[in-house]
């Protein structure tokens, strides 16, 4: 069947190649549009069966595009900043855009994505002051009932915390970073009590904010010996010196690994997972830039971070 007059493409399908250019392949495109994998691979072959065109190579990494393919990004590229800039538009319009998005944060490792997705929201909000609360902050949600932050980033909701909303941010996999050639490498993972003779390298923060403590060690009766720093660079040299291991996002010490500085293990048979979340007050819900953040953290940390996934 021959292309008829009445096409299919909408504004969903240019939003859709974009978001597979940018993610780079099909698995990570459909997490940045919040469909399922197959949901994704079927909306494409609609418009491809439609047009009776292969508009990428499936086997290609990163996506490699088709003549017709590159046309239609083309499209994409010259429409959807339009059609973004007349939402935010209406948006402003209905609700006013001016205002002051103060950041809260309580892991240290967070300005590493938190920078990036910060840029990418003034450009597309430049009447938005943003600001960061100056300092660790060991309770970010309390920041918010004091109206002290419009905006926090923690590792875990807490239902009970009234007239707090939290959204779902991403998940990552923390692993334990050992020197180069030790002992525990050998193992296919780590336990509990592995860490009860080694040093254990962490920030100066209360145990609870420590998943390797609050979720592997504490329940297991494991208390090793502790080092703590402020930062992560330090962290992991003396990791690399011999002076204990570390338990650390994997996405903030990938450069580190890549280049032979320190080893990593994976903690517990089925690696140990951390989350991240953005809390918001409630009263503060008809603010429309308060979600475009919220989207604009999730969209930048799955395309900068690697081996992440959305919640």
């Amino acid at each position: 069947m021959h292309p008829s007059l009445n096409s299919p493409l909408e504004l969903r399908h240019l939003k859709t190649l974009l978001a597979l250019r940018e993610a780079g392949n099909l698995s990570r495109a459909a997490q940045l549009l919040n469909l399922t994998q197959s949901a994704l691979s079927y909306q494409l072959k609609a418009l491809e069966d439609h047009y009776q065109v292969v508009l990428f190579e499936r086997k290609s990494s990163p996506v490699a595009f088709s003549a017709a393919g590159q046309r239609l990004l083309g499209l994409a590229d010259a429409t959807l900043p339009l059609v973004d800039e007349a939402e935010r538009d209406v948006q402003r319009l209905i609700a006013g855009a001016a205002g002051t998005l103060r950041i809260a944060v309580e892991c240290h490792t967070c300005f590493d994505w938190l920078m990036p997705a910060m840029d990418a929201f003034r450009g597309r909000w430049p009447e938005v002051e943003l600001d960061i609360v100056s300092g660790f902050q060991a309770d970010p949600v309390g920041l918010l009932q004091q109206d002290r932050a419009e905006l926090a980033i923690v590792a875990e909701p807490d239902d009970a915390e009234a007239g707090i909303v939290f959204h779902p941010l991403f998940s990552f996999e923390i692993v334990a970073l050992l020197p180069k050639g030790h002992a525990l490498l050998a193992k296919p993972w780590l336990a509990a009590a592995d860490f009860a003779d080694q040093t254990l390298i962490t920030y100066p923060v209360p145990d609870d904010m420590l998943d390797l403590v609050r979720r592997v060690l504490r329940p297991a009766g494991i208390t090793p010996p502790r080092r703590t720093s402020e930062l992560t660079v330090a962290m992991l040299q003396l990791v690399a010196s011999g002076r204990g291991i570390a338990a650390l996002p994997l996405w903030a010490v990938k450069s580190y690994l890549d280049r032979g500085y320190v080893a990593q293990q994976r903690i517990g048979e089925q690696g140990l997972t951390g989350r991240l979340y953005a809390a918001t007050p409630a009263r503060l819900a008809d603010r429309p830039y308060l979600a475009a953040f919220v989207r604009t953290m999730r969209e930048t940390s799955l395309l900068t971070l690697p081996d992440v996934a959305l919640l």
